[in-house]
């Protein structure tokens, strides 16, 4: 009986993969094949609400600034794509490319940067200066993004064909579809192994308990900053993702209501649980995209259902699944 509580887990994880594997020809089966891009971006908002997870469930780091790490991954694919139809290089000599294992790393690591800088920053803070310095410097980068009229301003960058990875059709939806599928497992996988080893468990008792961590001897500024710039590198990848869901780049992937939406995402699902996010951001998206098609008022309906959503699993969808027991 002991293991019964993990083997449900286990159970709820085996049956949402078979689920996430058959949604293409499910929808195909009905007709409903133009859903399958729907579907992707679901799984790439999934990633980016599990890396703001990482920080805040794990962490205890309420950052309202991820979505610049979102954007920032979306930027870094965009411009790439516009030299190489421009023809014109970028700075240093450098050419542009649409090879995604050039940009999609390259924005993993701007993001990364960008996060080590803001980390490095708001991390000597907590409560709610954290949150809004995180929060200022998104908005510093929205407005950066703005103001570049080489790649469109405050129209964003249109993308004139996705990116080229080792002679997969990217333009397939379906193929996008599992290659995003496939990246958000990997990345849960790993993450999941992370949360259960010495660098996760550290993380876990600063969250709790930070003063004491500092007092057994762990340097509590360098995890939380590692854990915060490997957050801003997934993002990054969902951002770059993002970018050839929608074949478009605009500084709007930065504003602070895709941030709040990340934050709506990682609660609704379970925070700290690293597969709650992943639910959340389903739950959130499908009832955004059911709802619109009744009303152009469906916020109105949206408000509360969450409400309802949160007060019936106050643990959140994860939490309601796996049962009544305390592991994440």
């Amino acid at each position: 009986m002991a293991h019964a509580p993990d083997f449900r887990r286990r159970l709820a994880l085996v049956l949402l993969l078979i689920l996430a594997l058959a949604v293409p020809p499910v929808l195909s089966a009905l007709g409903q094949g133009f859903y399958v891009g729907f579907a992707a971006r679901v799984l790439i908002m999934a990633l980016a609400a599990l890396s703001l997870d990482l920080v805040m469930g794990l962490g205890g780091m309420v950052s309202f600034g991820h979505a610049a790490f979102l954007g920032l991954g979306a930027y870094v694919v965009g411009i790439g794509s516009w030299h190489v139809f421009d023809g014109s290089p970028l700075p240093f000599g450098l050419a542009g490319s649409e090879n995604a294992l050039i940009v999609w790393p390259l924005a993993m690591l701007v993001s990364g940067l960008a996060a080590l800088g803001i980390g490095a920053i708001s991390l000597r803070t907590t409560g709610v200066h954290f949150i809004m310095i995180t929060l200022a410097f998104a908005q510093m980068l929205f407005f950066l993004a703005g103001g570049l009229k080489t790649y469109g301003g405050d129209d964003g960058i249109t993308l004139y064909s996705r990116s080229e990875l080792a002679g997969l059709k990217l333009s397939d939806p379906t193929t996008f579809y599992y290659l995003c599928l496939g990246l958000l497992v990997t990345v849960l996988a790993l993450l999941l192994r992370l949360s259960s080893s010495r660098f996760g468990m550290v993380l876990k008792g600063v969250r709790d308990n930070e003063r004491r961590m500092r007092a057994l001897g762990f340097p509590t500024y360098r995890y939380k900053l590692a854990a915060f710039v490997l957050s801003g590198m997934i993002c990054g990848l969902a951002g770059a993702l993002l970018a050839n869901a929608s074949e478009f780049a605009s500084p709007a992937l930065m504003s602070w209501q895709r941030s709040g939406e990340l934050l709506v995402m990682v609660v609704l699902g379970g925070m700290g649980s690293l597969v709650g996010p992943v639910l959340g951001a389903v739950a959130l998206m499908v009832l955004e995209e059911s709802l619109a098609e009744l009303t152009q008022h469906w916020q109105v309906i949206l408000g509360p259902l969450l409400v309802l959503l949160a007060l019936s699993a106050r643990r959140g969808l994860w939490g309601w699944i796996k049962g009544r027991d305390g592991a994440p």
